[in-house]
């Protein structure tokens, strides 16, 4: 009632799926107004291969987490759709090595 849980999930792991590739893309866009964020926000929407996306501040517009089968697909997805989609400016990779840290609730402290 109080609005306090957003929902349930089942936390599938990634490695066993065959999604071997754990990648993140820093996206500059050309234009930053409303529309052109907003249009950029549904594209990211349409794209399955993106688990989550993050709007910054800063030097980097867009934060995107990518998990895919191999790294092939990964470039693929780069060049043939990120660094293609309207408005996009730049686009900047980082492939993860490992992950040392996976906590996906809020902290939350006892008394």
């Amino acid at each position: 009632e109080a609005g306090l849980i957003r929902g349930y999930r089942t936390l599938l792991d990634e490695k066993q799926l065959g999604y071997d590739v754990t990648a993140f893309a820093m996206v500059g866009l050309h234009s930053q107004t409303e529309a052109d964020l907003m249009a950029f926000e549904e594209t990211v929407k349409s794209w399955t291969i993106v688990r989550e996306s993050y709007m910054l501040s800063g030097e980097v517009d867009f934060l995107l987490k990518c998990v895919s089968p191999d790294l092939q697909t990964f470039q693929n997805f780069v060049i043939r759709e990120l660094t293609a989609a309207q408005n996009v400016d730049s686009v900047r990779t980082a492939l993860t090595i490992r992950r040392t840290k996976d906590e996906p609730i809020v902290p939350i402290e006892e008394d």
